[in-house]
């Protein structure tokens, strides 16, 4: 049986793979007082049913968590591997000493492969300190289908950066889409009906590795999302600026939103 849930949906960062402020930088954006233009490296916590799932866990994971009071987790989504989106992993051992158990983490089998060679520690069955991250890893197979996860049914997709698979998570009517360039057009049949689109947008000028911010703006219109929001967002981007610029429906987020949507749940894997 399937039932609706009311979830949230907190931004822990929504900064680019440098963050904002810049180290050693003096643009304008880095030197805000505005905290909309603070900006940790991208991460989010979903909550639906008292679940909670960390989705990334990169260099700033300790700040985001202490701020936010994450004191417990549930498990983990990954949508790649790059340095910026799993670097704080080994922060995740306060759960694990906590639980006595792995966290459970959900992930595509190449950024399984690639976690392994990056955190081979974790993975080590001779290894027994107490102290070390724990994670047991739940691969997707396919490309894009639909999983169970915690009880809580997920979509998944995947699409490209720069070569590198990316996979991202639909939760109802909210889908996280974020570092991407490159995408089959079967994503806008797993968006269908997606209310609330969260996709990444640099900057202005295009990338090889990311949407430019009217890049993302002609994505979220072919999804026809009723509300989007922008994230994984670099230092050329001013929050107010860039808000007034853009259609009504299309908003940049910022370190400490929250969203509430539509979930689904359901007590079996599929």
């Amino acid at each position: 049986m399937r039932s609706n849930s009311q979830g949230h949906f907190l931004f822990l960062g929504t900064g680019a793979s440098m963050g904002i402020p810049v180290i050693g930088c003096k643009c304008s954006v880095c030197q805000s007082q505005s905290p909309c233009n603070r900006r940790l490296r991208p991460s989010a916590l979903v909550t639906l049913n008292n679940t909670k799932l960390l989705i990334d866990c990169g260099p700033d994971f300790r700040a985001q968590a202490l701020l936010h009071n994450i004191d417990d987790i549930d498990a983990l989504l990954v949508t790649h591997t790059h340095h910026d989106h799993i670097a704080g992993i080994d922060e995740l051992r306060v759960y694990f000493m906590k639980h006595k158990n792995p966290l459970p983490c959900l992930l595509s089998a190449e950024s399984a492969r690639d976690l392994k060679k990056r955190f081979s520690y974790i993975f080590d069955n001779i290894v027994a300190d107490k102290l070390i991250a724990k994670i047991a890893l739940t691969i997707l197979e396919k490309d894009r289908g639909e999983y169970v996860f915690q009880n809580i049914k997920i979509k998944y997709l995947t699409y490209e950066q720069g070569g590198m698979p990316v996979t991202g998570f639909r939760f109802g009517n909210l889908a996280y889409i974020s570092d991407i360039s490159k995408y089959p057009q079967e994503i806008f049949e797993d968006l269908k009906g997606t209310e609330i689109l969260i996709v990444s947008a640099l900057r202005e000028s295009k990338s090889q590795m990311h949407f430019s911010v009217d890049e993302a703006v002609e994505f979220s219109q072919k999804v026809g999302a009723s509300q989007t929001w922008l994230t994984h967002i670099a230092h050329e981007l001013d929050h107010e600026a860039t808000n007034a610029r853009l259609p009504s429906n299309v908003r940049m987020a910022y370190d400490g939103l929250e969203l509430i949507f539509s979930g689904e749940l359901n007590a079996s894997n599929k």
